[in-house]
């Protein structure tokens, strides 16, 4: 008997170490199932499928699979394993493969082969660009209103994160393009 009630207390310990991380996490599980049902054909459709979904436990099994075990894993080793993964963009440009590895993303032009990478840093809270071997931070986060991102002429300016604060830095670039030409 009291085996039992050792196994039940090893059982709920575990459980409980799993569930009160205090991470809410991303549910990006959850969040792809959605976005991939979104694709998939008109609102009918997908109200059918969402539906269907929620009948057949689809929904509710990918949400406690996000907080049991996915969230979890994002929490303790700072990755999430689902985020990771590929996707092909068409863009008015061309068609770019678009590759996460939880630290970032690479960009592959399927035009021209040519390559960038975006990184985010954690040490600074910022996001770096790389093209051919140079990489050039282009935003750093300051506080959660403002960011402090670079100016054509290479300095930085912070920016307020508003319609107002993105609407004065497009102006400050496009000031900059007209007067080099």
């Amino acid at each position: 008997m009291k085996k039992k009630y050792l196994s039940v207390a090893l059982i709920m310990a575990l459980a409980s170490s799993m569930m009160f991380t205090s991470c809410i996490g991303s549910f990006s599980l959850t969040n792809k199932l959605m976005d991939w049902n979104k694709t998939i054909g008109s609102k009918f459709v997908n109200e059918l499928v969402f539906v269907a979904f929620w009948i057949l436990p689809v929904y509710e099994i990918s949400a406690l699979a996000d907080v049991l075990v996915i969230n979890s894993i994002e929490f303790w080793s700072g990755e999430n394993p689902v985020a990771q993964g590929k996707k092909v963009i068409d863009g008015e440009s061309g068609r770019y493969l678009v590759e996460c590895d939880g630290k970032g993303y690479t960009i592959t032009s399927e035009t021209d082969g040519s390559i960038v990478r975006l990184d985010f840093e954690d040490e600074d809270n910022s996001w770096s660009i790389n093209v051919n071997g140079e990489s050039h931070k282009f935003m750093t986060f300051v506080d959660e209103s403002h960011v402090k991102m670079i100016t054509p002429e290479g300095d930085y300016q912070v920016v307020e994160l508003s319609q107002a604060g993105l609407y004065a830095y497009q102006q400050i670039a496009t000031a900059s393009t007209f007067a080099m030409k």
